[in-house]
């Protein structure tokens, strides 16, 4: 009897101690981490809000395969790369590469001129009388003129947005990824933002994967599916309660064919308890609120179909 005890006391301190390591502080749907997919934007840091100043953490999981590494996009960013244009410096072509029709006219000229100066005639060898002169002068002027319009013309070029409006410097085009459209949203998707955030919580503490399966894409509510199993493997439960929205600010909307979609910085606090097959807490606090701020996107068909949620990140 006595060893039975022994036994039974180290296997409890043993399942505290498993259920101790899941990291259940972030138990909630998502787990802390970032996952889902965000259309053609889903490798793209969002771009920042009032309530998210620093950027998001990059996708940890996502269906949406990671592009091949091309240090010159705007669109590339990993942990141990900054993005271009945000602590580290774009890369700019040099002019002639910029402007090789020009580079090699402009050199042509000043060829010919020093190729007269080493052949012994003179910058202007060959010219004789004050006609010739007056005449290498207009021609020098009317070909500054044109070199200076083209100029012009190409430095106009570079300064516009692939969309034909003016950008500023530097800017890093993150809208326009994939071909995609911005769009403006209306209150009532707000509205609809601010329920789904409620009715996903509640129906993850309830684990009713019907419910997360009406409201999810597959892919998000796979990933539901998989962390729910797993506190369940372990003999754990989380119960998110008291889910208060504070706050919410639009990073970005956009339209990809027939799809839209929405990533929004919110801010709630929300009671945050992990128990045991007994009911034991084993994480958490069910007196003390926490607050999270998290970037939500949510997805919809065009004309046919309510928000989904399609992706989670954690703000950084």
């Amino acid at each position: 009897m006595r060893k039975f005890r022994l036994s039974t006391t180290a296997l409890a301190l043993l399942c505290a101690v498993s259920l101790g390591a899941l990291g259940t502080a972030d138990a909630r749907p998502g787990g802390g981490s970032s996952i889902g997919s965000r259309g053609s934007h889903t490798w793209s840091a969002p771009p920042r809000t009032s309530i998210t100043p620093g950027w998001a953490r990059p996708m940890d999981q996502s269906a949406t395969p990671r592009p091949s590494p091309n240090y010159g996009s705007p669109d590339y960013a990993s942990p141990a790369r900054p993005m271009p244009g945000f602590g580290a410096p774009a890369y700019r072509p040099s002019y002639p590469v910029r402007h090789p029709f020009l580079s090699g006219f402009a050199g042509g000229f000043l060829g010919a001129g020093l190729f007269g100066l080493l052949s012994g005639h003179g910058f202007m060898g060959g010219m004789t009388g004050g006609t010739s002169f007056f005449g290498f002068l207009l021609q020098v002027l009317i070909i500054g003129g044109l070199i200076a319009f083209v100029l012009r013309m190409f430095g106009n070029r570079g300064q516009r947005s692939p969309m034909g409006m003016p950008s500023s410097a530097g800017a890093t085009p993150f809208g326009n990824a994939g071909g995609s459209t911005p769009v403006t949203l209306t209150n009532d998707d707000y509205l609809s933002f601010q329920r789904l955030l409620l009715d996903i919580q509640a129906a993850w503490s309830a684990q009713n994967m019907r419910a997360l399966a009406s409201m999810a894409t597959p892919e998000m509510t796979g990933y539901f599916n998989a962390q729910l199993s797993d506190l369940a493997s372990r003999g754990a439960r989380n119960i998110v309660s008291n889910v208060q929205f504070q706050r919410g600010d639009l990073s970005e909307a956009w339209r990809e064919g027939n799809l839209t979609y929405a990533t929004v910085a919110m801010r709630y606090s929300m009671t945050d308890v992990t128990t045991d097959s007994m009911g034991n807490v084993i994480d958490g606090s069910s007196t003390e609120p926490v607050t999270v701020t998290e970037l939500w996107t949510f997805v919809r068909a065009d004309g046919r179909g309510n928000w989904i949620l399609s992706a989670i990140q954690q703000a950084g």
